[in-house]
């Protein structure tokens, strides 16, 4: 079954390059140059993965990037001509996933996409331990195999890195999990120094959605210059 992948850049020769050089590996484009058409796409289409320029005409990338993660999970790749870590901290933020900058290597774009796909279809098609399928304590209750998390019976939205991050703490209640550790376990990926910035973007938005406090935790407490724990 073919992979679709929705790419949104106003500059056309971006996106009809980005076009050709997926396409090339066999998977199906969905190609706009503005956020509106690009959200009505996601809204009528099944999508597994979109690539999204931050400066659009209309909605940016940032917006359409939060629009997307009310209702879906697939992996969101951030394309923008910025350099400014704060850009790279919001998209992450906003549940993007990965982000690259202009001008860039159209091979290195192609080999992030694959990276995402795999992370997410492993991820998605996991299959743990029958006990390891269930995880409830707290009021926090997680299901791998639906991948929902509840807290006090109600859903909380999360995106598949949150989903992972919870429950890699929660797998390993009662000892520290280093960001390092947490980096490798959930973007199974080189750990860099900037990654810590990435590690703690996620928790720190994880801790908003689950009502939790970094400085009077209930759930997520962190150890400084060691990492993070959820107490037994």
């Amino acid at each position: 079954m073919s992979i679709n992948i929705l790419v949104v850049d106003d500059e056309q020769s971006i996106a009809d390059l980005v076009e050709v050089y997926l396409k090339n590996e066999g998977f199906t484009i969905y190609k706009f140059y503005n956020g509106q058409d690009a959200f009505q796409c996601v809204e009528s289409e099944h999508l597994e993965l979109a690539i999204l320029d931050i400066m659009l005409p209309d909605i940016d990338g940032f917006t359409l990037c939060q629009k997307i993660r009310e209702n879906h999970n697939f992996p969101v790749i951030m394309l923008t001509a910025k350099e400014e870590e704060i850009d790279k901290i919001t998209g992450l933020t906003l549940g993007a996933d990965d982000y690259i900058t202009k001008p860039f290597q159209p091979l290195e774009l192609v080999a992030r996409v694959k990276a995402q796909l795999r992370r997410f279809t492993k991820y998605n098609s996991a299959e743990p331990n029958q006990e390891e399928h269930f995880i409830a304590f707290s009021g926090l209750v997680l299901d791998m195999d639906t991948h929902e998390c509840t807290l006090n019976e109600k859903k909380i939205s999360l995106t598949p890195k949150e989903f992972s991050i919870l429950w890699v703490l929660c797998s390993n209640r009662g000892h520290v999990v280093s960001s390092e550790e947490l980096f490798h376990e959930v973007w199974r990926d080189k750990y860099f120094t900037n990654s810590n910035n990435t590690v703690m973007v996620h928790i720190r938005h994880l801790r908003e959605k689950i009502h939790d406090s970094a400085e009077h935790p209930k759930y997520i407490k962190t150890v400084w210059g060691v990492g993070y724990k959820i107490e037994k």
